[in-house]
């Protein structure tokens, strides 16, 4: 199937918007991300997982007022605590997340401060609570650092593998427009102050992933075209592969999007965080493939040229049948 026929668009012509569409949102992110570091410590609002606390899972006979809920815990000396609606609406259940300050150290702590404090404000037998988890700040410390370092480590394998694959320019090109969509995906959290969970971390694993599939496809046709057009300059070359990827591109990622979209709306406040990343991420990720990871080889061949050395990237090679 394709949607697009004879495309023949500039891309690279609007090389400029592209870069300020960037630096806007990028330059966002980090003043956001520095704002939230003089506040409290971090870049981001870090969730339970990485912080330590508690969080307590809480089922009511009628469906809960989440005011009235903040209300009891406030009134019990618990503060900053996050309240959220947990599931589906209709089974009336509510996630509380304790601060790890609020909580000693062990499960019976954290559930006996909430459970005093809904009995007091609900009365008895107006609720049940489901299940409770606890994150020590040590853990949470190593998890801090896990995240950190699988995001790391899983940029550094794809340089490599595009570096055997293609050639090192074409992997830096694309750990650079990862990174790219790594940083804004981030930014805006700092900016809607959302909270950065383990389950996000997997999504921004997800995208990170999905993102570099979409430039590996771009750079492949890029390689091809070149054997089969040696005269075209690199800008044409370029300019045509991405028109010609351009309605895979449109259906795999408008699909994709869809569906993360229907999973934001429709998913509920507990999985918020991981499909927010996913809808920022693919909008992203998709754009870079095009206004990033591609224009920095035409970079690239322009600098080489300019300093007097040879500037062909290498093409694909014949294959034998």
């Amino acid at each position: 199937m394709e949607l697009f026929r004879s495309v023949n668009v500039d891309w690279l012509g609007k090389k400029w918007y592209f870069l300020a569409f960037s630096l806007i949102f990028s330059v966002s992110g980090i003043i956001a991300m520095a704002m939230h570091w003089k506040t409290i410590g971090s870049p981001v609002p870090l969730g339970v997982d990485f912080r330590g606390g508690t969080q307590v899972e809480v089922q009511f006979k009628q469906p809960p007022d989440i005011e009235k809920i903040r209300q009891a815990t406030a009134a019990a000396g618990i503060r900053d605590a996050s309240i959220v609606n947990y599931d589906t609406p209709s089974h009336q259940e509510v996630l509380i997340s304790l601060p790890e300050q609020h909580v000693e150290s062990s499960l019976d702590t954290g559930r006996q401060q909430i459970e005093e404090a809904l009995r007091a404000k609900f009365g008895d037998n107006s609720f049940e609570i489901r299940n409770v988890s606890v994150v020590g700040p040590t853990v949470g410390k190593q998890l801090e650092k896990q995240a950190t370092l699988a995001t790391l480590y899983s940029l550094l394998g794809m340089l490599i593998y595009l570096w055997f694959r293609f050639q090192l320019i074409y992997g830096v090109a694309a750990v650079v427009a990862c990174f790219h969509d790594t940083l804004i995906t981030v930014g805006f959290f700092a900016i809607f102050n959302k909270e950065i969970t383990l389950t996000v971390i997997a999504a921004i694993l997800t995208l990170v992933g999905y993102s570099m599939n979409d430039t590996i496809v771009v750079f492949d046709r890029i390689r091809e075209n070149l054997r089969l057009s040696r005269r075209e300059s690199l800008p044409d070359v370029v300019n045509r592969s991405i028109n010609q990827t351009l309605s895979r591109t449109v259906l795999t990622s408008g699909l994709t999007f869809l569906t993360v979209l229907s999973l934001f709306v429709f998913g509920g406040p507990v999985l918020r965080g991981f499909s927010f990343a996913l809808v920022v991420g693919i909008l992203i990720g998709t754009y870079s493939s095009i206004a990033i990871a591609a224009p920095m080889l035409v970079a690239w061949q322009q600098w080489r040229a300019g300093s007097g050395r040879a500037a062909a990237l290498p093409a694909a090679k014949r294959s034998r049948v």
